[in-house]
């Protein structure tokens, strides 16, 4: 079943996505996250018929989102729906969740630690702009050979404010 919640934060109206997840024998259930996405975002997730309004299944979310962006969380414990993006995609965002907080790579970086370097970093660059997880899976964290900012779905001043939060000394 496809869940969804909306949670406020300085970026704006979040909007969550999860699936269902049955729990051990005897526990409750629990919700995979499948998109986080921000207002505007490009390829934003759209709440759909059917999908059920259920924002007590995303409490725990909502409070690690909150903690973050009052600067007391520099990571998630989350668990993501599975087989989501293609092979490559999923190894570029494997990537992106190796990187710290508080720090930016290049794309030219990630495209070495997913074994595609030189050409392969436009794939990576499109790889990093499907990734449906904005702020938990830190794509904000990456950023052109130059230091400069590049591309992100949910805006270039939100990936400023991300990198401000979270001390990264980024020029933009």
């Amino acid at each position: 079943m496809t869940m969804y919640a909306t949670v406020d934060s300085p970026l704006g109206v979040l909007l969550l996505v999860g699936e269902e997840t049955a729990g051990p024998v005897g526990a409750a259930a629990g919700v995979a996250l499948v998109s986080l996405s921000l207002p505007g975002q490009k390829g934003a997730a759209v709440v759909q018929d059917g999908w059920l309004h259920h924002p007590a299944a995303f409490a725990g979310i909502a409070a690690q989102l909150r903690e973050y962006f009052e600067g007391r969380r520099t990571g998630f414990d989350l668990v993501y729906a599975d087989g989501r993006g293609t092979d490559f995609q999923r190894r570029v965002w494997a990537a992106l969740d190796g990187v710290p907080y508080g720090e930016t790579v290049s794309y030219g970086q990630i495209a070495e630690r997913v074994g595609s370097p030189g050409v392969g970093v436009r794939a990576v660059g499109t790889a990093i702009g499907r990734n449906p997880l904005l702020v938990v899976r830190p794509c904000h964290r990456v950023i052109g050979a130059d230091g400069a900012l590049r591309g992100y779905a949910g805006g270039l001043e939100c990936k400023q404010r991300l990198l401000g939060l979270e001390g990264a000394l980024a020029v933009g």
